[in-house]
């Protein structure tokens, strides 16, 4: 399902003139990062997997359930134009790829389509579970 940005899009206060709407393919950033990473016939293997989160599997997909449960934030949901938002995985993984790797927040919008402001809300509500559960 390709979503249509809206025609009109909501001001937010008019303090920021420059700011525009980009469309996301959030449902083909899901599709590949599940076909390379967390599929059974996953592109990259659970060394790869290891290497590149810093964890295995099993506690990625722990870590995603107990964030789940805790935080709604992590549950997908429907954005504005009534498409799915991002996926639990989507944000887990931008979270953990900030932290493990110093990344901006600007530069997750290449792979994984989003913006930055959502990925420093991704981080923030990630850091405050994890201190919470854990």
């Amino acid at each position: 399902m390709v979503c249509q940005p809206t025609e009109e899009q909501p001001q937010w206060g008019d303090s920021i003139a420059s700011r525009s709407y980009k469309p996301q393919n959030k449902a083909l950033s899901h599709t590949n990062l599940m076909n390379n990473y967390f599929n059974p016939n996953s592109v990259y293997t659970e060394e790869d997997f290891r290497h590149r989160f810093r964890m295995r599997r099993h506690v990625f997909k722990r870590l995603l359930h107990d964030v789940q449960l805790v935080n709604p934030y992590f549950r997908q949901k429907q954005d504005r134009a009534s498409c799915p938002g991002f996926s639990p995985h989507q944000n887990v993984t931008v979270a953990l790829r900030m932290m493990a790797y110093g990344s901006p927040a600007d530069s997750m919008n290449e792979t994984y389509g989003m913006s930055k402001s959502t990925c420093l809300d991704t981080l923030e509500q990630f850091c405050d579970i994890i201190v919470q559960v854990y």
